[in-house]
């Protein structure tokens, strides 16, 4: 296994909280090799001394911000990070809002279905129901794609004010992915448009050669988008003429994760 240095280029010891500093350091180190590492390689790797390391790992595993595994004994960081982070719509989690209606979506087509957030001016997938074919097509929770390149993030770019709209292209460079993928500004707005007359948004293999997607946004009581719910299939399990009564099917379903957000 290739196991790439991670050794901070600041001095931990002149943080005004070293221990601090050496535990931020051992978890982006962790999340730098999500296959694992041994507690020797991450004092190797970070240059921390191995009676701190050992003590933050086993600290990091008590809190439930790291696992331990049992067969080789390797470090690696749980969900934990991505769980308190997770965006809350008022005192209501999204995701928990957002479950059922994911799982009637994935159960009523038998494709993934999946509750996607703006971040880092990216979408990130923030949870997904796996689809019940043999073939599915599913996605790695935390995974960002570019917001242009997929229904979800077309369906939050759409309802979003020109004002942060114009921000976004401002730090944006469009390019291609596959033969479909909208990579000039003007097509992109066009396409923008047409979501938002239809209520939802499509990926025609614009981000991966034979995959499409459908999406919806999520709105806010003012009309924002919080996020967007979406199901993924291949090309075939998605033809042109099953994307209206798709879509229609994925606005219902971000609608009542409104309802939800809103009770």
């Amino acid at each position: 296994m290739i196991i790439a240095s991670a050794k901070p280029s600041f001095h931990l010891d002149a943080m005004p909280s070293p221990t601090g500093a050496k535990t931020l350091a051992l978890i982006d180190l962790l999340a730098k090799h999500p296959a694992g590492l041994s507690a020797s390689e991450a004092t190797r790797l970070s240059n921390i001394t191995g009676n701190l390391v050992f003590r933050i790992l086993k600290t990091l595993v008590e809190m439930g911000f790291a696992m331990q595994r049992e067969d080789d004994k390797t470090y690696t960081l749980s969900n934990r990070l991505l769980d308190l982070s997770r965006p809350k719509v008022g005192d209501r989690s999204l995701v928990l809002c957002a479950h059922e209606a994911m799982r009637s979506l994935r159960d009523e087509t038998g494709e993934t279905a999946q509750l996607t957030i703006e971040s880092g001016g990216k979408a990130m997938l923030l949870e997904q129901f796996r689809g019940t074919h043999a073939l599915q097509v599913c996605g790695q929770i935390g995974m960002r794609v570019p917001l242009y390149s997929c229904a979800p993030g077309k369906a939050i770019l759409a309802w979003w004010n020109q004002e942060k709209r114009e921000e976004w292209f401002r730090g944006c460079t469009l390019k291609s992915f596959t033969r479909h993928t909208l990579s000039k500004r003007a097509d992109l707005e066009q396409n923008l448009a047409q979501t938002r007359s239809k209520g939802f948004a499509v990926d025609l293999e614009e981000g991966i050669e034979g995959i499409r997607c459908i999406a919806a946004p999520i709105l806010d009581e003012y009309g924002s988008p919080v996020a967007a719910i979406t199901f993924i299939a291949p090309v075939s399990r998605m033809p042109d003429a099953s994307l209206a009564p798709f879509g229609s099917r994925c606005m219902r379903a971000a609608q009542e994760i409104e309802k939800r957000l809103r009770l």
